[in-house]
């Protein structure tokens, strides 16, 4: 393409609504445009990176097996009131009616619609496994969108969805995605690792999450030193040791206007591991729960919705704790006053036998109180994990934490939807049997601006040239030399023949404009066509990761090309998994 019929505008400053480097570059290069909050326009240089990265995507799930389809975008309430998930979604899900005043959904997701198209058709185990995906837009009303394509409320999505007729074979589907999606994002040149993940409404068994590393990512993983554990804060867990057995004896203590974990620890002298604080929160149907976990422990929000199948939580209130006959920094498990809140201990709570908890009264708490004999109630795990905590999985080394953008998830999701939705088949003894699914997403606008993430400078985007939006950028630094713009518009042809994806500046502007545009977009390899170089028969060829010019003769500026494109690619393709 000639950039001067082009539709490229690229801008100097930084733009203010940008938190992150990535989004900023996005704006400056001219490859989207915000059209309202969370909700963008792909500009061609844009659309080229997204087409690039779906293309790689189509290529592997195509490998793997899946056939592609395309689900309608709008879907009637009828499919989500079937699933359940009418109720039960959020905010999130934005609700509509046609002019027959019918209820329908912006699709965020399409576990119902795909559901539904299998089980018209499905009727036997021979007819499985099978896998169909697609690549489409979503709508979800995220409360606070940011970070441009990271976290929008449209966006595009690649969904895939696996049914199988026993739980072996969804086993087998989602190993074939795991692969798969090892696949993409290498080919994509992403530094990333998968995690184990919390499932969320989506629901289902087990699940994971495909991270790209990253210190400005949303997402906290935690890894082991020594082992292969990897998994999402919301999910990750440590080892529990138990304390030696004692028999401590339970005493009321005053401590007048101690409300804190900090103050009543500071003023017995106590640990704050050694003491349980209470949390307490409601969910979207009003149920109130009381969560205690150690008083150096940080309640784990995910956790504790799984935990009361909670949709949301929210903290309750000072005026409704009095209502509920609490006494805010005074709350303790002993003897729990109010039989209608459900309460729920962490399970690092039921391994003390010495604990400062609230007496329920104000200005006093409880020493020494014991799980089991001083007071029960159900546990879960709760926390937050800390760095420096066993390993669950080898059980000798430490979890660390590092940060990371999340581009992709796969679930295994059981018979959750096809029992909800009584989509059956009939199995080898004539018996009618849920389908076994599994469900598989790509962000594919997050995954490209991931790869912005981990790919800048203080000039502009490095993009992987397998998702750059071209390959080459030939600049011509004088278009009023004739021989050097003829020289110029041979090469670019002769690259176009050679099946070459080149950008071609051949605008009539300065120098330094054209340079600054070229390290902002960000194309993998540069030939500069300047006026005293090419006086003496030579080109400057370099790559935009490292900017370092050389100098090549002007007939062997195709070979030298060619031979830094191969060598891009094969780098790509030696994979650099987290």
């Amino acid at each position: 393409m000639r950039y001067s019929e082009s539709f490229i505008y690229t801008l100097k400053e930084d733009q203010k609504e940008a938190a992150i480097v990535s989004h900023n570059l996005l704006l400056r290069g001219g490859f989207i445009l915000k059209l309202a909050s969370g909700i963008y326009n792909y500009l061609p240089l844009g659309l080229r990176v997204i087409r690039k990265v779906s293309d790689i995507v189509r290529e592997e799930m195509n490998k793997a097996g899946a056939q592609e389809i395309l689900m309608a975008a709008i879907q009637p309430a009828e499919l989500w009131k079937e699933s359940g998930r009418w109720n039960d979604y959020g905010k999130e899900l934005l609700r509509i009616k046609d002019r027959g005043d019918r209820d329908f959904v912006f699709g965020p997701t399409h576990e119902e619609v795909v559901t539904d198209i299998v089980r018209r058709f499905v009727k036997s185990y021979k007819q499985m496994p099978l896998n169909l995906y697609q690549i489409q837009t979503k709508f979800r009303d995220e409360l606070r969108p940011r970070f441009g394509l990271m976290r929008g409320r449209e966006f595009i999505m690649k969904d895939a969805y696996s049914f199988d007729k026993d739980e072996a074979g969804m086993d087998v589907s989602y190993e074939k995605m795991n692969i798969a999606y090892h696949n993409i994002f290498r080919r994509c040149g992403l530094a990333f690792r998968s995690v184990e993940a919390d499932t969320g409404s989506i629901g289902g068994k087990d699940s994971e999450e495909f991270m790209v590393l990253s210190q400005t990512g949303e997402d906290e993983i935690v890894i082991c030193d020594s082992c292969e554990y990897a998994s999402n804060v919301e999910r990750a867990t440590s080892i529990v040791e138990d304390e030696p057995a004692q028999e401590i004896e339970l005493k009321e203590v005053a401590t007048p206007g101690k409300q804190t974990i900090k103050d009543v620890c500071e003023f017995l002298g106590s640990d704050p591991k050694f003491s349980a604080k209470a949390l307490v929160y409601k969910n979207e149907k009003d149920e109130v729960f009381c969560f205690f976990v150690e008083g150096d422990d940080e309640l784990n929000l995910i956790k504790a919705m799984r935990a009361t199948g909670s949709v949301e939580l929210e903290m309750v209130s000072d005026d409704e704790l009095k209502k509920l006959g609490l006494e805010k920094g005074y709350i303790g498990p002993v003897n729990f006053p109010n039989k209608d809140v459900k309460v729920l201990c962490d399970e690092r709570i039921k391994h003390r036998n010495n604990l400062v908890v609230g007496a329920n009264e104000p200005n006093y708490h409880l020493m020494g109180a014991k799980f089991g004999r001083d007071f029960e109630c159900d546990t879960a795990d709760l926390r937050v994990v800390k760095e420096g905590e066993l390993c669950p999985r080898c059980k000798k080394g430490t979890l660390k934490k590092i940060r990371g953008i999340e581009v992709g998830h796969i679930f295994k999701l059981g018979q959750k939807y096809s029992k909800a939705m009584n989509a059956t088949f009939l199995d080898e003894n004539g018996r009618s049997v849920p389908y076994y699914m599994g469900c598989y997403g790509i962000g594919i606008g997050r995954t490209a601006q991931a790869a912005i993430e981990q790919n800048h400078d203080e000039y502009g985007i490095i993009w992987p040239i397998s998702i750059a939006p071209f390959e080459i950028e030939i600049v011509s630094l004088d278009t009023r030399n004739k021989e050097l713009v003829e020289f110029c518009d041979i090469l670019y042809e002769q690259m176009k023949k050679e099946g070459f994806d080149v950008l071609y500046d051949d605008r009539d502007e300065r120098a330094g404009i054209k340079l600054n545009d070229m390290d902002l977009i960000g194309i993998p390899i540069r030939v500069i066509v300047g006026k005293k170089a090419f006086e003496k028969g030579e080109v400057e060829v370099s790559l935009r990761r490292d900017r370092q010019k050389q100098s090549v003769e002007k007939d062997e500026v195709l070979e030298k090309v060619k031979e830094l494109r191969d060598m891009l690619y094969s780098e790509i393709e030696e994979g650099r998994d987290g």
